[in-house]
């Protein structure tokens, strides 16, 4: 499983974003999405997380990646306050 933080990901329409722009970079892609803690995890067979998270930048968001539970630091920079499609 693939995880991101997303912390400008505020509501239903970055929701649908998201998982429409993980489902590009990956069709075959499982996606779950805890909008109250800006979690999402991708369950898919590619191990290219580069890839995803290019595409969930793209949409517009900014995705950290996440390991084990806690954000890894050098992989995006901090969230901008009022980023996503409600900033």
């Amino acid at each position: 499983m693939i995880s991101f933080q997303v912390n400008d990901m505020t509501c239903g329409h970055c929701v649908k974003a998201i998982t429409e722009a993980v489902k590009s970079a990956d069709q075959g892609a499982a996606v779950q999405i805890d909008l109250a803690t800006h979690r999402v995890d991708i369950e898919t067979d590619a191990t290219d997380i580069t890839g995803l998270a290019k595409a969930i930048k793209e949409a517009g968001y900014t995705p950290i990646a996440v390991e084990g539970g806690s954000a890894l630091k050098a992989t995006a920079p901090a969230a901008k306050r009022g980023g996503g499609c409600c900033g």
